[in-house]
């Protein structure tokens, strides 16, 4: 019998698909979601490379961190300043082009991109799911293997379906006791980073 495996032994395994000469890794992505902010770039790089959008079915689109809370018949319009407009409308245009599945803001489902994803089935338990922002882990909730990546990354992702990167260590954390007053588990979750984090206070990991 192997030594004990993590979640997140489990799901990497699972995914990684290669290594390369250098030691990183090229783990494959199954769901790469896309939101209005920073999607255009890789687009556009796609097009400037002259490649094509590999697997088109494993992409899905909300805009969300622009789009408005009211005012949603009006589309495009809707959207608070012509900056958000334009994004708001190459998001729409490249989904268009590349054939990606896309919630528009008339759509009833449409909503917060790391919401709506679990909310409608396209994020699922045992996925790799990456999206351009950094709340992306949150996914990892849901026994998903779950990371926020960058615009030249996405473009990788468009034409490749895979990541470059190194394997991530993984920690055990012994929490005991209890919260004091007003203390929430989110406290918690934000407390032990800063003390692994913060060179005043790296070692030993006490409150």
């Amino acid at each position: 019998m192997g030594s004990p495996r993590t979640l997140h032994d489990k799901l990497w395994d699972a995914h990684q698909v290669g290594r390369r000469d250098d030691g990183q890794a090229l783990p494959c992505i199954d769901r790469i979601v896309l939101h209005e902010v920073t999607s255009a770039q890789a687009f556009e790089g796609l097009r400037a490379e002259q490649r094509a959008l590999w697997r088109r079915q494993t992409r899905f689109a909300v805009a969300d961190h622009q789009a408005p809370t009211t005012d949603r018949d009006r589309g495009l319009a809707g959207f608070a300043d012509a900056t958000a407009q334009r994004q708001g409308r190459a998001l729409d245009d490249n989904c268009l082009t590349y054939g990606v599945d896309q919630f528009r803001l008339t759509d009833a489902r449409q909503g917060i991109v790391h919401v709506v994803g679990p909310e409608q089935g396209v994020n699922l338990p045992g996925m790799s799911v990456v999206c351009s922002d950094s709340h992306t882990s949150t996914h990892g909730a849901l026994a998903a293997l779950a990371q926020g990546i960058g615009s030249s990354e996405l473009e990788h992702v468009f034409a490749t379906r895979c990541l470059v990167q190194q394997r991530s260590k993984t920690l055990r954390i012994d929490v005991t006791g209890s919260l004091g007053q007003g203390i929430s588990a989110k406290d918690l979750a934000l407390h032990i980073p800063r003390r692994l984090t913060d060179p005043r206070t790296l070692h030993p990991l006490t409150p």
